[in-house]
């Protein structure tokens, strides 16, 4: 081993089940972990979930339950989660571990003992959502930016940590390394929010307010406020002070955090580690945010996309793909089924499938499975040398793998794909073969095309591991670590003549996208078991669900669709049209007339070039579908509670 690469994601706060933006992080991670483990690094991944503070007491009640109880099941959806993408982390913590606990209060006594913590009355702006005070200064219109509410004024008195005394270190210190914050937008952001003056930190909260924390070493009558206590996981999960990964990764760590807790992560983190007499971080990573419909992906928006579902539809390595080739890394992406859809069809369909396909196929038909004998040196077709090409693509993946370019990376290794389908036109294999001549010619074209997916397969591993697995297993390699290093992706000619290969099979069948949103409202009928049933709602969930009864005015079939009912609804108070995928199960007349519960407060959609605005309850996902129709005459616009 050269050297040592530690990655962490940002432990995740327990007070919602993961979503999209979880995972997002947690496999950009993965693959940048993945990656160093291909330059024959020392690798360790770490993740895990943040368990205190007001919020998970708030929410423990909503779920008529205690806190423990509540952090256990919710951080147990996180672990079972990561397999699902093939994460595989060095490390889960939990910020209920003991040896965690005991980390926080050895660096909260030495801090203490330096100085750096004080007690003193404070009377403050406090967002319970946040669970931090406000300056006046920091409110967009007298309310928190980021949950839109008026904070409430608390008065009590509480330990601060005088981070004030260490503003011009900090900014001394980023500019004295300009890379430890990236992208560079970052880095200035957090540069702008040093002008102003820093505010101490108030970085305890009062066991009459809050219990459910670690409590103070210097004072049993508080616990620790929840950033305080979570941002020293990074270094409780190796063991500091003493402990051997923590000696062997710590100087080599890179933090991967959203955007929206760049402070925590630019300033907090920093301050506490110079006053703990750490050594700081070697980077922070910070990316940009999944947006739905154009607003930021939010539990409280209702906007969240269920990981599992995409995982069961699509798979884990089509999603992989999508997440870090749609999105550049600290900018904000968009996220739809639709675009994932197209990646799909378009990137690993039609580029990389129909180039393994095609590739196989003819080494099948041609050399009868075995590797022929070929001169890995040649240069069958003068219009582009696959050897040549791999260098450049191996060379600028490396690159931008190193800069955290996930998405210039995945493009380097599809531009050499393309030019393996034109290497594969210009060459006309098929045309070779019906000349008795060009056997040597097409011995090298083929041996030429199988090292090129070789390297693709190489390449693809840290975003893919499963598909580049069944491309080595089909190239006659037995998928191991050793063919994923970099040092033997730059090879050619390791497919060795004589080698047996079994037939090229589908990577990725291409998606019928008519068929997947053929039923609004109905996408996930796989997972309707009762064994899969929704989490727990409470009355107040419920109570934004807007369910009314409905007289069908009019129905007709969408054109060019074999599922699609345009239905024509009257609520009483206004008429809606509404797309359902229920023509299977019911004729247009069949319905006229009928009063059916609609959710009248979904946001429209188009479908097939028809807003829909609402979604018709119905039971289907088998041959005999039902709409639930109401059996006694209601008025229509009538809500059902």
């Amino acid at each position: 081993m050269t050297s040592a690469f530690y990655i962490t994601t940002p432990i995740y706060y327990v007070n919602a089940k993961p979503h999209l933006g979880h995972t997002y992080t947690t496999i950009a991670a993965d693959v940048a972990r993945r990656y160093h483990r291909m330059k024959d690094e020392k690798t360790f991944l770490l993740t895990g979930t943040d368990e205190h503070g007001d919020k998970i007491v708030k929410a423990a009640e909503a779920n008529n339950t205690d806190p423990k109880t509540y952090s256990d099941r919710i951080s147990a959806l996180f672990r079972q989660l990561w397999p699902h993408y093939r994460i595989s982390h060095d490390r889960f913590i939990r910020t209920t571990d003991p040896d965690h606990i005991a980390v926080v209060e050895k660096i909260l006594q030495k801090i203490y003992d330096s100085g750096d913590i004080y007690f003193s009355e404070y009377e403050g702006l406090y967002c319970y959502d946040c669970e931090r005070f406000y300056t006046e200064r920091e409110l967009v219109d007298g309310k928190c930016p980021d949950h839109g509410k008026k904070p409430e004024l608390i008065q009590e008195s509480n330990y601060f940590f005088k981070m004030s005394r260490y503003q011009q270190w900090l900014i001394d210190y980023i500019n004295q390394h300009p890379d430890m914050i990236r992208p560079e937008r970052y880095k200035n952001e957090v540069l702008g929010f040093l002008r102003e003056p820093l505010d101490d930190l108030c970085i305890s909260r009062p066991k009459t307010r809050l219990k459910w924390g670690i409590t103070l070493p210097f004072d049993n009558n508080y616990v620790t406020y929840v950033w305080f206590d979570a941002l020293i996981n990074y270094i409780s999960a190796m063991g500091y002070p003493d402990g051997e990964d923590f000696k062997t990764f710590w100087p080599h760590v890179h933090h991967v955090v959203a955007k929206d807790i760049l402070k925590p992560h630019g300033i907090y983190w920093p301050i506490m580690l110079k006053a703990a007499g750490i050594d700081i971080y070697k980077h922070l990573l910070v990316h940009g945010y999944w947006n739905v419909e154009e607003n930021k992906m939010s539990k409280s928006l209702g906007n969240v996309v269920d990981p599992i579902y995409l995982k069961d539809r699509y798979g884990s390595d089509a999603v992989r793909y999508f997440l870090m080739r749609e999105m550049t890394f600290g900018l904000d992406s968009s996220f739809s089924e639709v675009a994932l859809i197209q990646r799909i069809n378009s990137d690993l369909a039609n580029d990389l499938g129909n180039l393994f396909s095609r590739v196989l196929a003819m080494f099948h038909k041609y050399f009868r499975g075995t590797v022929p004998e070929w001169d890995s040196g040649k240069n069958p077709c003068p219009e582009f040398d696959l050897k040549a090409g791999a260098k450049e693509a191996i060379r600028n993946f490396s690159a931008d793998m190193d800069n955290f370019e996930f998405h210039k990376a995945l493009g380097s290794v599809w531009e050499y794909i393309s030019k393996m389908n034109k290497f594969v036109d210009t060459a006309a294999p098929w045309e070779m073969a019906k000349q008795k001549s060009a056997g040597e010619q097409l011995a090298c074209v083929i041996g030429s095309l199988l090292e090129g997916l070789r390297v693709v397969s190489g390449l693809i591993y840290p975003v893919m591991p499963d598909t580049a697995a069944t491309m080595q297993k089909h190239l006659g390699l037995e998928p191991q670590q050793a063919f994923y290093m970099i040092s033997e992706i730059k090879k050619w000619g390791v497919i060795k003549p004589g080698s047996s290969l079994p037939k090229g099979i589908s990577l990725f069948p291409r998606i019928d996208q008519e068929a997947i949103f053929a039923e609004p409202g109905n996408e996930k009928t796989e997972q309707t078991q009762a064994s899969d049933i929704a989490p727990e709602i409470t009355i107040d969930d419920f109570a934004g669900i807007d369910l009314r009864a409905a007289k069908v005015i009019s129905a007709e079939r969408v054109p060019k669709t074999e599922k699609l009912l345009k239905l024509e609804l009257d609520l009483g108070f206004e008429k809606k049209t509404v797309v359902a995928g229920i023509a299977l199960f019911y004729a247009p007349e069949e319905l006229t007339g009928k009063t059916v519960v609609v959710l009248a407060n979904l946001k429209p959609a188009k479908l097939r070039g028809i807003k829909s605005q609402g979604m018709i309850l119905a039971a289907t996902g088998d041959e005999n579908g039902s709409v639930a129709v109401l059996d006694r005459d209601v008025a229509p616009g009538t809500r059902l509670k």
